[in-house]
């Protein structure tokens, strides 16, 4: 999908962490008020909305979808869609959103990412998000995502050079960036010799994953308003979508080559391409960093370095914060948190921020284009958009 035609107005975004007695609903509810207090226009100005959630049984909510109307009666019998893509809920949402206006069935689009986990124990989130896998092989379905991240970074210390310094390295940089981020889940710096070293204040979670190269268990929410090029023109602020793509891979791993990731690889060079820019021209990324293995993977998807030299893009400090382009100035998933319905959307949300000047957190200087990378299972449902600041 390539298009100008799409823009965002307006967003919001809830603090990320362990929201304490919040449910699913207060989320959702409130991060929509906020983000149509943010576009200055009343609810019934709304023609459709759509939530990115993951759920999976880690809230009663099932049918999640309405729960945005109890922002405003207004919002009263409008079209509500739910979209779930795993961790890619968030972005299927927007693609949702952007394809109503496109088609014509809809001028002003409300999109909502939101997720409660906290309420469930590490053990229940991980059979939870678990369900993304491949349920029909035994040996798989058995694995846990940290494990099959864990397989992913063995494979590569064996066809490579040790990937665990480069993992330790992003750690250390994305916790860096939450710093600034007064809305990130972890306001603590990690050394890298911290990240870099199993102890017992940073266990092997999954050979040869330590926790700090995992992300978090978190409550979040945020909201992005979608406008069609005509009614984009009466907002103070306007982001252009200039292009989103949705490429999906196999399911079973043992149908691919996982250290290969060409559902992210195939996504953001379609990207690039829809919205004819090159990696030179973008100014900040921010992408799916579920695990530090993950990030590593997508520098070299990006084009950033040859396969298996991914480190390479931290040593010359390429993807560092004042770096030629630098990813996950927010934090990232890492350090920022992952309520996995919503991470879409939050990365929409933020660059829509950083490229109508008011970074939340770390700036970019004068931003013109933003990369997004938002992927649901291991490199299954990849979604990449090329976002566009407008120009007086």
């Amino acid at each position: 999908m390539a298009t100008d035609s799409v823009s965002i107005v307006a967003a919001a975004h809830s603090r990320f962490g362990r929201l304490g007695d919040a449910t699913l609903e207060d989320l959702i509810v409130d991060v929509t008020r906020a983000a149509l207090t943010d576009a200055e226009v009343a609810a019934s100005e709304v023609d459709a909305l759509f939530l990115g959630h993951f759920n999976s049984g880690l809230v009663p909510d099932g049918f999640a979808a309405s729960l945005m109307l109890q922002a405003d009666p207004e919002l009263r019998f409008k079209p509500a869609t739910r979209c779930e893509n795993a961790c890619a809920s968030g972005a299927a949402a927007i693609q949702a959103g952007i394809n109503a206006i496109l088609s014509g069935s809809a001028d002003l689009v409300l999109v909502v990412g939101a997720e409660k986990m906290t309420s469930n124990t590490t053990a229940q989130v991980t059979q939870a998000l678990a369900g993304a896998g491949y349920q029909h092989d035994v040996e798989e379905a058995g694995l846990s995502f940290p494990q099959l991240f864990g397989l992913a970074a063995a494979q590569y210390e064996q066809l490579f050079q040790s990937p665990l310094a480069a993992m330790a390295a992003i750690a250390a940089k994305n916790h860096a960036n939450a710093m600034a981020n007064p809305l990130a889940q972890m306001h603590k710096a990690m050394s890298f010799d911290h990240c870099n070293t199993v102890s017992d204040s940073n266990p092997c979670i999954a050979q040869p994953l330590r926790l700090t190269d995992c992300s978090l268990v978190t409550d979040g929410a945020a909201a992005i308003v979608l406008a069609s090029a005509k009614r984009a023109k009466q907002f103070r602020r306007a982001v252009a979508i200039r292009s989103m793509v949705q490429v999906n891979d196999f399911l079973p791993l043992s149908q691919r080559n996982v250290l290969a990731f060409e559902g992210p690889q195939r996504a953001i060079r379609c990207a690039l391409d829809k919205a004819q820019v090159t990696l030179a021209d973008l100014d900040f990324a921010e992408v799916h960093d579920c695990f530090t293995i993950a990030e590593l993977l997508i520098y070299e998807a990006m084009g950033l370095a040859p396969h298996g030299q991914g480190h390479r893009a931290l040593e010359e400090g390429i993807v560092q914060h004042g770096g030629t382009l630098p990813v996950n100035l927010s934090g990232g998933l890492k350090a920022k948190g992952h309520p996995v319905g919503a991470t879409g959307v939050s990365m929409h949300a933020l660059a829509f921020a950083q490229l109508t000047g008011n970074p939340i957190g770390l700036a970019a200087p004068n931003a013109e284009f933003g990369l997004l990378f938002n992927m649901g299972g291991m490199a299954v449902a990849n979604y990449a958009s090329v976002l566009q600041a407008r120009r007086a």
